[in-house]
């Protein structure tokens, strides 16, 4: 059973979406909920995340809406290094920060802010260790940012019980479909 789970995947501009109004966040917000409400039927308890824009930014969102209902699901942030959003424009600063507010943990793995990427590389084995599970919305045709995590998550679940969920195009396209119904 599952206990804490790791939720990833894309940024905005891996998936071509350059607004908070796109369409299609909506639909990935779905996939992750169908995930997330299966997680917590089983027993789920925390989210893990590392408060990157994107899919867990989004999902952040999908666990706030869940907490009216489930209020013993919380949700972990932990960023790699400090001030990640300081270059970020103002919209997405603000929603980080409220996103960030609204956490139920929020810590810094490094105390620094970026200087390399074995800070990423450090918050990727430090998720591997903290989680039990993996949720991720990934294209193996695509394999973008969120390909390090899997690559982690596939060692890790040869080696032991680590359940990875893997959210793919076609899974978004079905709930594009059944929406269209």
């Amino acid at each position: 059973m599952s206990h804490v789970v790791t939720i990833t995947g894309y940024k905005p501009f891996e998936l071509g979406v350059f607004s908070s109004s796109h369409p299609g966040i909506d639909y990935i917000k779905k996939g992750i909920k169908r995930r997330l409400l299966s997680f917590i039927e089983q027993g789920g308890e925390w989210v893990l995340i590392s408060g990157q824009l994107g899919v867990e930014l989004w999902s952040a969102e999908v666990v706030l809406d869940l907490q009216l209902e489930y209020p013993d699901l919380k949700l972990a942030i932990l960023t790699p290094f400090l001030h990640q959003e300081e270059n970020w424009n103002e919209e997405n600063k603000e929603f980080y920060e409220f996103i960030c507010g609204s956490a139920d943990f929020f810590d810094s793995i490094s105390k620094k802010k970026y200087e390399n990427p074995a800070q990423f590389r450090a918050k990727n084995q430090i998720f591997m260790a903290k989680s039990d599970s993996m949720i991720i919305v990934y294209d193996e045709n695509n394999e973008g940012t969120p390909q390090y995590m899997y690559k982690l998550a596939q060692k890790k679940a040869e080696t032991g019980n680590y359940p990875i969920d893997v959210i793919t195009m076609d899974d978004l396209q079905e709930i594009v479909n059944e929406d269209s119904y």
